[in-house]
């Protein structure tokens, strides 16, 4: 059996992500394995800058994908830009979070990691993506990056893509995750609720996750 594990949001819960990590390597018993990060790294949470270290240092098996919070930061940083947008979204914590350990952001280390980050991934059988996407008729690549990172599903939206399962984060539900026959939203608001859950999906099995493992504050 071949797998992949997803995480959704972190939003700087430096804890969960550490917790999360321990329970995929427990999971996969050594053997290497895709995780894919759905994006939303920072912001909000109190350890913005340890989360982002730690995934720019990670396995090439780890495939980090961008949120609309990673795009906001880096607009942020962009000259003539307004901060304003970022920083009443949770921006501030993120700062302080770089600030105390003498990070600057400007010098472009991770803001240029930011940036790179491609906007979704696909395998044979489910496209993983931050947000969702808004229109099925349209390729991925031509939905352009403000649509693909802040759309959001109606609570009850069933839809797939061109055949294929989504599995996103972006959208909060904190009895979540939602689990339907062509969507998955694995974002439960960990940054309040104390709870990042971890999508556990076999690549020769299609649809949605197979096992989910719970990441709980201590």
């Amino acid at each position: 059996m071949s797998l992949t594990y997803a995480l959704p949001d972190i939003h700087g819960r430096y804890d969960l992500l550490l917790r999360a990590l321990e329970l995929i390597e427990e999971r996969a018993g050594g053997e290497k394995a895709p995780v894919v990060f759905l994006g939303d790294y920072i912001d909000r949470g109190p350890q913005s800058c340890e989360v982002v270290e730690l995934l720019m240092r990670g396995p090439p098996e780890w495939i980090c994908l961008k949120g609309n919070h990673e795009a906001m930061m880096v607009d942020a940083f962009l000259p003539g830009h307004d901060r304003d947008l970022w920083i009443s979204n949770g921006g501030k914590a993120t700062l302080q979070s770089f600030f105390r350990h003498n990070r600057t952001l400007v010098q472009g280390t991770h803001l240029s990691w930011l940036y790179s980050l491609p906007l979704f991934h696909e395998d044979q059988h489910r496209i993983y993506i931050h947000a969702g996407i808004p229109n099925r008729d349209v390729p991925l690549e031509d939905q352009g990056e403000e649509a693909l990172l802040w759309y959001r599903y109606s609570q009850n939206s069933d839809r797939g893509w061109n055949g294929k399962h989504v599995v996103h984060g972006h959208t909060p539900r904190t009895n979540g995750p939602v689990l339907l026959d062509n969507r998955t939203n694995l974002d439960c608001g960990a940054y309040f609720s104390n709870r990042l859950v971890v999508g556990v999906f076999d690549h020769d099995v299609p649809g949605g996750p197979v096992e989910v493992l719970e990441a709980l504050s201590q």
